[in-house]
């Protein structure tokens, strides 16, 4: 019998909801754990003991969350199930000290976060988002941009008429990265110094102050992004498409946050499990990244809480059980670029859910290269539940590549099978999915969560 799912409506227009609340990990983070909770899931640390059926989760610093619901067959014995995508997005980053006066204009200094074409953040309405912290631990939480009365934050661009010695330049060279730094405040005394009372930066500061509480030695201990600003959107007159900041990879972490969600009310045979991670975007590394014990750590505690005093063995043999599907998103073949897909091994949009046996560029650098064997396990279960889903590659050789959370996990001796939603505009402050591939996305999810 064929698992019962949510409608393709219903899904995307959740999903459009979530993407426009997760404007940064941290956000995804307390949505997820919102509806993780809802569904009557725990933190780990509230459990004794773990026994079938039960919903568990845990999180790491705001930013990454693991979480699960226990199978009739103990961890140690059958591994776990894993659907494993991130949660963060390319973005510019406020610096540690941020503000800067320059002609009688105040601007955020920005770093670049993650992979982006320069000239695609030019002259869009930004939205700031992050938290603050101050010395004695409170924080300040800040969200502008996104509100209907919100201010936004633009990066000026000079204009077609005097932009002749710019059009010269090659793309990357035209706008440094160091210029990436939206206006903030252009009132005050222009000629003062910056730390003048009355000038542009002086105002900004007690703007600060007054609104947020916070001065500048707090922004030392802040963690502030600049993301696009506006809501995602369904494109085109048949409404087929979805816009928004961040579909990479919140598409799938919410994929699989949902076809977790759906087992809730199950009990499996091997633990249904979810990983929605931080920092893929630069390489997984940090406490939040794949590249952390965070992971081996969780399944510790769950194998500690079903066995008291197990040993380290049961952890590694118990990783070695386990499969995952690594949910990261593919290049989608666009008629506008034809010269980059690789000939009938492309993702095509409204196709569905897409494979990928091995990621990397022309080497398959990077790559976890799944076994055939496991392949053909997913198969199987696409077959059976009748999901839509297609075999495809990152492109042709030596146009170049890109990498996912999965050979981080394939490290544990795991089979690792990268597995997500094709896509236009990769990295680009708006991107474009097709909404029948976000829901056979999900689909393929919960099908393999739920599968015996």
């Amino acid at each position: 019998m064929k698992k019962k799912y949510m409608s393709p409506d219903k899904y995307c227009d959740e999903y459009i909801r979530y993407l426009g609340i997760a404007k940064t990990e941290r956000r995804s983070y307390a949505e997820s754990v919102r509806q993780l909770k809802a569904k009557g899931f725990r933190e780990i640390s509230s459990f004794r003991s773990l026994k079938a059926g039960d919903k568990v989760f845990r999180g790491c610093e705001d930013r990454t969350v693991m979480a699960a619901v226990i199978g009739r067959r103990r961890i140690s014995e059958a591994g776990l199930k894993v659907v494993g995508g991130h949660t963060d997005a390319p973005r510019l980053d406020l610096k540690p000290k941020p503000l800067y006066q320059k002609g009688g204009c105040v601007y955020f200094d920005c770093h670049v976060y993650g992979g982006i074409k320069k000239y695609q953040w030019l002259t869009l309405p930004l939205a700031l988002y992050g938290t603050v912290v101050r010395k004695d631990g409170s924080k300040v939480q800040v969200a502008v941009g996104d509100g209907a009365d919100d201010p936004v934050f633009v990066i000026s661009d000079i204009l077609p008429h005097l932009g002749k010695d710019q059009a010269a330049k090659k793309r990357d060279e035209f706008f440094p990265a160091e210029d990436l730094d939206p206006v903030c405040w252009t009132t005050g005394d222009a000629d003062a110094k910056p730390d003048d009372r009355g000038s542009p930066r002086s105002k900004l500061v007690a703007y600060l102050k007054k609104t947020y509480k916070i001065d500048d030695e707090d922004l030392l201990s802040a963690e502030l992004e600049m993301v696009p600003a506006g809501m995602p959107r369904y494109v085109g007159l048949d409404r087929a498409l979805i816009t928004g900041y961040g579909h990479d990879d919140r598409v799938c972490s919410f994929a699989g946050l949902r076809a977790l969600l759906d087992a809730a009310g199950e009990t499996p045979s091997v633990t249904a499990s979810i990983l929605m991670c931080d920092k893929e975007e630069i390489g997984s590394m940090g406490s939040t990244g794949m590249q952390s014990s965070f992971f081996e750590n969780t399944v510790a505690e769950m194998i500690e809480l079903q066995e008291r005093g197990a040993k380290d063995i049961a952890v590694r043999r118990a990783l070695e059980k386990s499969t995952m599907l690594s949910a990261d998103v593919t290049a989608a073949a666009d008629p506008h670029f034809p010269d980059v897909d690789s000939t009938g091994n492309e993702a095509r949009l409204h196709k569905g859910v897409a494979a990928s046996k091995y990621t990397g560029g022309a080497t398959k650098g990077g790559a976890s290269d799944c076994s055939p064997e496991f392949i053909a396990e997913i198969r199987r279960i696409m077959a059976e539940e009748g999901v839509a889903w297609q075999m495809a590659e990152l492109g042709k050789m030596e146009k170049g590549g890109g990498g996912t959370i999965s050979q981080y996990m394939a490290r544990f001796g795991m089979k690792v099978l990268d597995m997500g939603t094709p896509m236009w505009n990769m990295h680009a402050p708006w991107e474009i999915v097709s909404k029948n591939d976000c829901y056979e996305t999900y689909r393929a999810y919960s099908a393999y969560l739920r599968s015996k």
